[in-house]
């Protein structure tokens, strides 16, 4: 039976609602946590409408198998990676972050199994607020994953007075490799804009570092990549993201003035940070496009979780929203109902 032309209009209203919101917030500002939630929505309204549509019934029944079996890929792939990281890294508590939320899904995969109607009524509403909660967990983890990768990709034929390089540890004087591929990313930039521009190395020392991470970066783009010293400044007080961008945002601001069109700036950082650093500097006021640099492909899952655990906590209002919609459900239909009922 085919569908008539109003009947596919229909059907595509929310992807159009939803993109029509999707572009309005992108264009106003892309750095923003809200575009990847209606990103995800248009996504999702749009595959739903053209299954529908198709009605091709195996395409439905693919897409119900592929849903239905997706938490026990994400706990194999998760576990898989676990041990690739920490064969690679060492164990940790970051190298251990994919292996616990593989554990946090099969917990509460065996919870949900083990009550099945059987535990008291309490239990399981509280099973129903941790179902809430974690299907807005994974739900915006997808949703960030798939725009920050869009974020990522998205064309840029700028000029930028200034290339802020992100610090990312030191093996003894010398730049990891995740933080080489920072600095080499910068360059690359600065080369293709004909080394127009400066060069601001940020980190701090640590307190297991001999030297801050500037003044290591410094010596690399010194020694190893050529950089004439005027080319680049330091800023070495950081040790936060946050302190990164307010810090050299100092520096821009004192050497090109304050204002939205005083200068442009870039900042580099891996791949997986793009997304939270570029948030970061539009909370900030700063106008400046996050570049990312090339991750080990063992390590993007770890590193990736650690980003949305980050932006989870500064947006953590879905949570206590849901809880409290689930805290009024449960002492309207579990409190009150039950004892009105045992009064009748």
């Amino acid at each position: 039976m085919s569908l008539s032309p109003w009947a596919i209009a229909v059907l595509f209203v929310p992807a159009a609602v939803f993109g029509t919101v999707f572009l309005v917030s992108f264009i106003k500002e892309p750095r923003q946590f809200r575009n990847a939630i209606w990103f995800m929505l248009l996504v999702m309204s749009l595959i739903g409408a053209g299954l529908v549509v198709s009605q091709q019934v195996w395409l439905v029944v693919l897409a119900i198998v592929v849903v239905g079996l997706a938490p026990f890929l994400v706990i194999v792939f998760l576990v898989v990676n676990s041990v690739s990281v920490i064969r690679h890294e060492g164990l940790s508590l970051a190298t251990m972050l994919p292996g616990a939320l593989a554990l946090a899904v099969v917990a509460f995969l065996a919870l949900y199994a083990w009550d099945s109607g059987r535990g008291p009524r309490w239990l399981a509403s509280l099973i129903g607020l941790v179902l809430l909660e974690g299907l807005w967990f994974f739900f915006s983890f997808a949703a960030l994953l798939a725009y920050s990768w869009l974020y990522r990709i998205m064309p840029r034929n700028r000029r930028y007075d200034y290339i802020i390089i992100h610090g990312a540890g030191l093996s003894g004087d010398k730049p990891t490799p995740l933080l080489r591929g920072r600095i080499d990313k910068a360059v690359e930039l600065w080369e293709r804009q004909q080394r127009y521009g400066v060069l601001i190395v940020s980190g701090g020392q640590g307190s297991d570092e001999v030297v801050s991470e500037a003044a290591a970066m410094r010596a690399y783009l010194t020694e190893e990549r050529h950089i004439p010293e005027e080319s680049i400044l330091m800023e070495d007080r950081s040790t936060t993201t946050m302190e990164n961008l307010r810090f050299s945002k100092d520096i821009m601001d004192g050497r090109s003035g304050v204002g939205p069109h005083a200068y442009r700036a870039a900042l580099v950082t891996s791949d997986y940070h793009v997304f939270r650093a570029s948030e970061y500097a539009h909370q900030i006021g700063l106008k400046a496009d996050g570049v990312g640099s090339r991750t080990s492909g063992y390590y993007w899952p770890t590193a990736f979780i650690r980003e949305f655990v980050a932006i989870s906590r500064a947006h953590i209002w879905p949570y206590i929203v849901i809880a409290i919609v689930w805290l009024i459900g449960f002492i309207g239909f579990d409190v009150i109902v039950p004892w009105l009922t045992s009064r009748l």
